[in-house]
């Protein structure tokens, strides 16, 4: 069996993996949650895909909860995209081999609507140049404004919730 995952992970580092100047092409398979969907492009194949520079509400998970409006931010994104041809502008490759991207419905940028929309959190750490503005921006319109996740008194950041480590006691 260690075998076997082994070589599929040397297999997949193998595989082509898009550098931070392409532009992907592709339909949207699957939506994980409010920031990570499988796109299906050519010729890469399947490629899973986090959104740049936001950072969605925590979905629950077998051993810890999940955050308000994880499951709006999920919904969401699905209803945008699901099924439908986008671009990604590849930024980077993260360390679980996710393609890091813009992802654009008809010019549109997604990860700036979700943001727009109180979805999901500016993700200050990792933001560069006129996204980082753009997408603070927008964060504070929201704040402003209410919208989604801001309509709770106190929302806490994915990042804080992901290092509180909260886990559900199994009985």
């Amino acid at each position: 069996m260690r075998r076997l995952l082994l070589a599929a992970a040397i297999l997949l580092l193998c595989l082509p993996v898009p550098s931070g100047a392409d532009t992907l092409h592709g339909m949207v398979r699957q939506v994980y949650d409010g920031d990570t969907l499988l796109l299906v492009a050519r010729p890469q194949g399947q490629l899973k895909v986090r959104l740049y520079g936001i950072d969605a509400p925590e979905t629950a998970k077998p051993d810890r909860p999940g955050q308000a409006y994880s499951s709006v931010a999920r919904r969401v994104l699905m209803y945008k995209l699901l099924g439908k041809a986008v671009t990604v502008e590849v930024r980077e490759q993260d360390q679980y081999g996710r393609v890091v991207g813009v992802v654009r419905l008809a010019g549109t940028d997604i990860n700036a609507a979700m943001v727009a929309e109180g979805l999901a959190w500016a993700y200050r750490q990792y933001l560069e140049g006129s996204y980082a503005s753009e997408y603070l921006r927008l964060e504070e319109q929201a704040r402003r404004r209410r919208m989604g996740l801001w309509q709770q008194p106190n929302p806490q950041p994915p990042w804080e919730f992901r290092q509180s480590g909260q886990r559900v006691r199994r009985r």
